[in-house]
């Protein structure tokens, strides 16, 4: 698979090869679904939560008489059914939202992702981006670039260059290359993978 390579003034500079085994995997809807779900299941933060009758403060002394009140009868004014008192069946931050999913298969699905995102066009590659650190030039390179909504921009390691001239920009998101996950791929259209990402992504997903 060739995708479009440019260079850090936004020239294209020819192309360059992504390896096969990942780049250009069948695609299958289901497994990416799974995927998906998978990571937005392990991402939950429990933080609903509900007290019951027994760790509502208060309650002790019956609200009134058992008898001769003409009311119902009540233990305390801390039960579900009084103002102020506990909840039945409510919200506990005791669930657990954690699925399984076969580290194989989930590697599989990101392959199938990023295949799908080369078939469609939506991957193209920079050459490098050093010796600037200025938001507006970065944007301005952007702009020169065949990106139409967002860009998920793929690094090799750390650089904080471009680290730094992308972070105010609210549609760009750096991640580095042994990172790349199914949610970003489905929340960002284009993919900018830098040229040295390229070779870390095999040492990572295909040792």
């Amino acid at each position: 698979m060739k995708v479009d390579l440019y260079s850090q003034a936004g020239v294209k500079n020819g192309e360059i090869d992504l390896p096969k085994d990942i780049f250009e995997v069948e695609f299958n809807e289901d497994l990416v679904h799974q995927a998906l779900v998978y990571q937005l299941a392990n991402d939950r933060q429990v933080l609903a939560h509900t007290k019951t009758k027994g760790e509502v403060r208060g309650g002790g002394a019956k609200p009134y008489a058992q008898k001769h009140t003409g009311r119902a009868r009540q233990g305390s004014n801390r039960s579900p059914q009084m103002k102020g008192g506990g909840v039945v069946f409510g919200p506990r931050n005791t669930r657990n939202f954690t699925l399984r999913m076969p580290a194989k298969q989930r590697r599989k699905a990101l392959f199938c992702a990023l295949s799908e995102k080369a078939r469609e066009g939506f991957i193209i590659a920079l050459e490098k981006y050093e010796g600037e650190t200025k938001t507006k030039k970065f944007a301005e390179l952007m702009k020169k670039l065949p990106i139409k909504k967002d860009v998920l921009i793929v690094m090799a390691g750390k650089n904080k260059e471009l680290e730094l001239s992308a972070r105010n920009l609210p549609k760009v998101k750096t991640i580095l290359a042994g990172y790349v996950n199914i949610q970003d791929l489905q929340r960002f259209e284009t993919i900018l993978i830098m040229k040295d990402a390229v070779k870390r992504m095999e040492e990572v997903f295909l040792k």
